[in-house]
């Protein structure tokens, strides 16, 4: 592989003349020979342009030609350079196109100066080399625009980006929701989002495992006919979660009811009331109960959980069959002990004109009471996975990621600091529109929402993306759950994000001295610009910032930028295959309407519940998204060194050292806990949203 550097002016007395190619041409030289290292990972590359760790191999997008030349996955090229370079800036890195176009994944590239004592250089790539241009490598020192008066990397910013924004381009999936890459399947990706193969391996293979055990279920269950609650057992045998066999035993109980709202898998929407909501009318004869409310909102101990962004959403019809989705409102009362427990549920909004819908209550006889609650858990199971998990986690991440690679060049500090968390969010996202969201997909084929009120529920969900509601301290606040002891969510939120934001100022710090080189930054005030005006549509009404004026206010952005990526996305994910699996306690559709009488038989509620086929493919998704990844990496693991030089590894140090104590609290936590909480452990939390 033939390489070149591009030096600035040496030191003075010492000269080398740079000709046009930028290939350095030295008239010094130096005494000792200077070695240089160059560092190559090289990976399989699939028909599909696919990456792989996983077999040593040359890479080629016809592997087989030669896959005989390679025996080793990792090789290491020792260049002897006797002269003497100055100061290094870029090395350029080109590989020659030989029998076949094969790709080659660079690591970084080290540049040892003389001597045992000679100083190192490191040039970060982490990007498949392909074709026969030129690579140029910054070194490894994070620089803004601010850092560079004399232009010595201004044209390679510019090139950068310009090369960038043809390949990450804003797409539009569905109108009225906020941006996307450009591309309708995994393989318009740019390469360097695609999975690596043991990633695609493992997915893919997992989705193999799911369907299998889909047909199986389906096959033994296709002749039975279901009458009783107990029957799920027919389908639940397979990879389940030691804590989702508790809940099958206890999902029931009206305290582990209340314990999801505050630590399930959907956490984002209980408030604590300040007053009763407008919806909630009582019909006659309920004064006892709007009493015992108005007790408990003068205490402080009221919350509810509202769902009302389901209002008049189209159900689906599956297999020329209607399904049905309500919007209930539920009423809790949280205890001494830390319980919270219902009060009321209200399963749709009253309408001007008509008698106000039943109020259902723990008093209400035990199937009517049930089936009042199956409602609430299928609703929390729509605005989860539509509103909590997909729109808040994995396509606002997606936002962030494509800005990222639009705005920041590599060479900044902020892109730095951010590419670690961005890993394959663009391709575990357009999976999910090509097979989960798409037209006959999953949600197609068995959700209540499915059919296009999925659609619709994002797009009115985007309302509410406001910015408080991506920074704990501020939504927590907001919602009345900073002091809930029994909230571990909250007190784990609040945790990590402190620790994220210490992590991030270290490293704002080290490349922004004073406010005015944060507002004199004209790449990272487009990158704000964006994620705000493009990508989010405007949100700006919503308090997200448009410019960036201060030190604080850039740390506050990148923090919550982190925080969505990381431990916002794994309080919403983690969960699924603990309170999913077992179907009852979170039903994926609704076959019958919401019962407007407390006449409720068991065969209501068996009829009302998803049938087998519906049961059997949420519980093989479930199992397939939810399930601990054997391919991942943790938060703040990664093994890509993106800056150069001592002060941030310190930084990225001390990150990992207080993850370490965190995580070793919520060990030592949950050990006196009958239900732990581990959805916010560092060594659980993902370092991307990359499943």
């Amino acid at each position: 592989m033939p390489l070149s550097i591009f030096c600035p002016p040496p030191h003075p007395g010492l000269r080398n003349s740079i000709t046009e190619n930028g290939v350095v041409e030295p008239t010094a030289w130096c005494s000792r020979p200077l070695p240089l290292w160059l560092i190559l990972r090289r990976f399989a590359r699939g028909p599909e342009g696919r990456a792989s760790r996983a077999h040593p191999r040359i890479p080629s997008r016809k592997p087989r030609l030669l896959i005989l030349f390679c025996l080793r996955q990792e090789v290491e090229f020792q260049v002897d350079v006797s002269e003497y370079l100055g100061r290094l800036l870029f090395v350029k890195l080109r590989k020659r196109h030989l029998l076949s176009d094969d790709a080659w994944f660079c690591n970084w590239i080290s540049v040892q100066g003389p001597g045992a004592s000679g100083n190192e250089f490191r040039f970060p790539c982490y990007r498949w080399v392909e074709g026969d241009g030129i690579l140029s490598l910054p070194e490894g020192t994070g620089r803004t625009v601010v850092d560079d008066p004399q232009g010595l990397f201004k044209k390679h910013r510019e090139e950068e980006l310009a090369e960038r924004r043809k390949l990450y381009r804003w797409g539009n999936w569905k109108d009225g929701l906020i941006l996307n890459i450009a591309g309708a399947t995994i393989n318009d990706l740019p390469v360097d989002e695609r999975f690596l193969e043991d990633k695609r391996i493992d997915f893919e293979a997992s989705l193999t495992k799911g369907l299998a055990d889909l047909a199986i279920k389906d096959s033994l269950n296709i002749l039975t006919c279901w009458k009783s609650l107990d029957d799920f057992n027919r389908i639940f045998w397979c990879g389940q979660s030691k804590l989702a066999e508790r809940v099958r035993d206890s999902w029931k109980e009206d305290a582990l009811f209340g314990y999801q709202f505050l630590n399930g898998t959907n956490p984002m929407l209980l408030r604590r009331s300040v007053r009763l909501p407008a919806r909630l009318e009582f019909p006659p004869g309920m004064g006892e109960l709007q009493a015992e409310l108005e007790k408990e909102l003068q205490q402080g101990t009221l919350f509810e959980a509202d769902f009302s962004l389901l209002d008049g959403i189209k159900a689906n019809v599956i297999l020329c069959t209607q399904q049905y989705v309500a919007a209930p409102l539920v009423m809790l009362k949280l205890q001494p002990d830390g319980k919270l427990l219902p009060m009321a549920i209200q399963l749709q909004l009253p309408h001007k004109g008509s008698p106000p819908p039943p109020l259902f209550l723990p008093t209400d006889p035990p199937m009517t009471w049930l089936l009042a609650k199956c409602w609430v858990r299928s609703s929390d199971f729509q605005l989860h996975e539509l509103h909590s998990h997909l729109l808040r986690g994995h396509l606002v991440a997606e936002v962030i990621a494509v800005a990222t690679m639009r705005c920041l060049p590599s060479i900044h500090p902020m892109f730095k600091l951010l590419i670690p968390h961005l890993r394959y969010t663009m391709e575990i996202n357009i999976r999910a529109r090509t097979g989960l969201v798409s037209d006959s997909g999953v949600f197609d084929q068995v959700v209540s929402t499915g059919g296009g009120g999925h659609v619709e529920l994002l797009q009115r969900a985007g309302a509410f993306l406001t910015y408080s509601s991506f920074c704990p301290p501020d939504d927590l606040a907001d919602r009345g759950l900073l002091g809930v002891k029994s909230s571990f969510y909250a007190q784990d939120a609040l945790r990590l994000w402190e620790i994220l934001s210490r992590y991030v100022e270290g490293i704002v710090s080290l490349h922004y001295k004073t406010d005015e080189s944060v507002r004199d930054d004209i790449e990272l005030q487009a990158w704000c610009r964006d994620i705000t005006e493009i990508g989010l549509l405007g949100a700006q009404d919503r308090g997200f910032p448009v410019t960036l004026q201060s030190k604080d206010q850039l740390c506050h952005f990148v923090t919550m930028c982190i925080f969505t990526c990381t431990g916002q996305h794994s309080s919403t994910h983690l969960g699924q295959l603990d309170w999913y699996s077992w179907v009852p306690n979170a039903p994926c559709t609704m076959r019958l309407p919401p019962p407007t009488t407390k006449d409720v038989t068991l065969e209501k509620v068996m009829a009302t519940l998803p049938n087998f086929h519906q049961a059997s493919l949420q519980m093989s998704i479930t199992w397939q998204l939810g399930r601990r990844q054997p391919i991942m990496v943790a938060l703040g693991q990664h093994e890509e060194e993106y800056f150069s030089g001592p002060e941030p590894k310190a930084v990225l140090k001390k990150f990992r050292e207080e993850l370490a104590a965190l995580e070793k609290d919520i060990e030592i936590r949950n050990a006196q806990l009958d239900w732990p909480y581990e959805y916010l452990r560092p060594s659980l939390v993902e370092n991307s949203v990359a499943i």
